[in-house]
């Protein structure tokens, strides 16, 4: 695998694109009660949940492994219901010069369309870090454990 690329994935969700969004936007701190197996706290570091720079300390399982990151928001696209997040602290910053995360919801007819984009910039080809694949794999596990919630609520 290359020392930086990008990857994309396409998720069909069958809750409504802006309660979705709105988990991300404004409800984020439910995340951890909803996907519950993967995300197992949070708390803000910096500012608040919801504006551009703000710095929020996550504690997460991922390859069998508990770890925990910083997630500080880039970017607001209310228009587009998109959120940019740049990724640091902990095994991202001994693996990872960049490591980003972009979601974008998008309105269908019976529901919506979730994408993840996930660019990287690896410090050198082998990093103990999570791959880029495994962090787009659990991207797509959350956006399925919080669509199950949102459908059933």
């Amino acid at each position: 695998m290359a020392l930086n690329g990008k990857l994309e994935t396409e998720i069909e969700i069958q809750a409504p694109a802006a309660r979705f969004y709105n988990i991300f936007r404004k409800q984020i701190h439910h995340i951890p009660n909803i996907s519950t197996d993967k995300i197992h706290g949070a708390k803000v570091h910096q500012g608040d949940w919801e504006n551009v720079g703000s710095v929020t300390h996550w504690d997460y399982t991922i390859e069998g492994k508990k770890t925990s990151l910083k997630e500080k928001i880039e970017a607001i696209d209310d228009a587009n219901k998109s959120i940019t997040y740049s990724l640091s602290d902990g095994e991202i910053s001994e693996g990872y010069k960049i490591l980003k995360f972009t979601l974008q919801v998008i309105d269908k007819a019976n529901g919506g369309l979730v994408k993840w984009t996930l660019q990287y910039e690896k410090l050198k080809q082998n990093i103990v870090a999570a791959s880029p694949d495994s962090y787009m794999d659990f991207a797509a596990k959350v956006t399925k454990d919080i669509d199950a919630h949102l459908v059933k609520a």
